[in-house]
């Protein structure tokens, strides 16, 4: 790391990066709450089905289901950036980087902000082009997904899951995790890249490959 791109990272990690961990959390929760509740006004609502369950009454149980997942949203994420901040945080121990889980975790909920794009898009998507889905075809899609290159109606649905993770996010999340690991630590990016591919990117696939074989 160059002396120019050390006094950044200092002035960084000293000025901007001691930021409130909770306050993070929270403000990344309720902006997915939001992108749920604008997915369910307006994709949700539109579909031919769940108007006729309005039109009968019965949406209440729906109503319920989806309310779920908003509770759901801090469990989730709570959980994800658990296990990818342990799994990264293991890692940089192996490679002999002593990062602070403090840190890694922090970095973990900035990087979770270039998830909101996919959730914009999808929302895009469903209101500007496909403005006619059913609720399967809403289920399936995931942007610039495995899965948008198949007819997901022809394939077992225990490849759904597989198909949709493996995706342009995805993969472009991998180098920005590189990135926070080789800024944490001041060292080698190319050292960081192998942290990340031997534990983050060797994990997601077992996990892939593990999902479709009990599933």
């Amino acid at each position: 790391m160059t002396n120019r791109l050390s006094k950044y990272r200092k002035q960084f990690l000293e000025d901007w990066f001691e930021f409130s961990g909770v306050g993070m959390f929270v403000t990344i929760c309720l902006t997915y709450i939001a992108l749920l509740f604008v997915k369910r006004i307006f994709i949700i609502d539109s579909i031919a089905a769940f108007e006729v369950l309005n039109e009968r009454g019965d949406i209440w149980v729906f109503d319920i289901l989806y309310g779920v997942q908003y509770l759901s949203v801090p469990i989730f994420l709570t959980w994800k950036w658990t296990w990818t901040t342990l799994t990264l945080w293991i890692g940089c121990f192996m490679f002999g980087y002593r990062l602070h889980y403090n840190q890694l975790w922090k970095m973990i909920m900035l990087s979770e902000i270039f998830f909101f794009f996919p959730e914009v898009v999808k929302i895009l998507w469903f209101t500007i082009y496909h403005t006619d889905p059913n609720y399967n075809d809403y289920m399936a899609f995931y942007p610039f997904s495995l899965i948008n290159l198949v007819d997901y109606t022809q394939i077992a649905p225990k490849w759904h899951y597989p198909l949709k993770s493996i995706n342009l996010f995805e993969i472009l999340y991998w180098p920005i995790l590189m990135a926070g690991i080789y800024f944490l630590s001041g060292k080698k990016f190319k050292i960081s890249a192998s942290i990340v591919a031997s534990t983050y990117i060797l994990f997601f696939i077992i996990w892939l490959f593990f999902y479709v074989a009990v599933y």
